[in-house]
């Protein structure tokens, strides 16, 4: 059995969807990261960035409990444990795949996520922040359209790169982008969007969190992006 350390985050679907496509039994263990849960010291032994997702896969290698941090690095762990499966033992083609996994590990992620900070959540309007994640937000999804203009997946099949960037898209709006404006890009996305484990792995906690869309405030706020990220418990 894997425990699963989650909340409904780009990131942390992005292995609950992983987990749904390779059948791996798995216990949801919520962190609810508003409330401060992701800075108790039992989930910074196993995260010590205190961000989720983070696992512990209780049948690790060797037989023996494994931790992991780090949703890319999760998501490698996991497709290897089930023999290399959406992610080729190939070396070309499991390259591909590596260096579409980074692509979204180094810049989809972190520059939408400024993009939904500056759009949705900062408490002042910053013009050029604004402009400035908008039109990097617009230009990675160029470089997807493009490549899907080729392919019909980001390495060519179906792969943990296609499930790391997928979570991060359905937000566009927040983002300032209209997915019809990329068309291969919406191609690929509604393909991902109604494979079954998509669907279970973006369902994981449904209901369970507040999606108003309300800026955080207070604790929450503090939290989230404020001065509790420096606390030690």
């Amino acid at each position: 059995m894997i425990d699963l350390y989650f909340w409904s985050t780009p990131n942390g679907y992005k292995v609950s969807i992983l987990l749904e496509e390779l059948t791996l039994p798995y216990n949801v263990i919520p962190v609810h990261i508003g409330k401060g849960q992701q800075f108790a010291p039992e989930f910074l032994a196993i995260s010590p960035n205190n961000k989720i997702p983070a696992i512990i896969d209780h049948d690790g290698p060797g037989g023996q409990a494994i931790s992991m941090f780090e949703s890319g690095a999760i998501m490698v762990y996991l497709a290897e444990k089930a023999g290399c499966r959406f992610m080729p033992q190939d070396p070309r083609k499991r390259y591909e795949v590596l260096q579409w996994l980074m692509f979204q590990m180094g810049g989809v992620g972190p520059m939408l996520g400024q993009a939904h900070h500056f759009r949705k959540y900062a408490p002042e309007k910053i013009d050029y922040a604004i402009d400035r994640y908008t039109r990097e937000a617009r230009r990675l999804y160029t470089v997807i359209d493009r490549r899907l203009a080729d392919s019909e997946y980001l390495a060519g099949d179906y792969s943990i790169a296609d499930m790391a960037t997928y979570p991060w898209l359905r937000a566009h709006k927040w983002q300032g982008q209209d997915i019809a404006d990329f068309p291969h890009l919406q191609r690929w996305y509604s393909a991902v969007r109604e494979r079954p484990a998509v669907q279970r792995g973006v369902g994981v906690l449904a209901g369970k969190v507040d999606k108003t869309g309300a800026k955080p405030s207070g604790d929450r706020w503090d939290n989230l992006f404020g001065e509790n990220q420096f606390a030690t418990r």
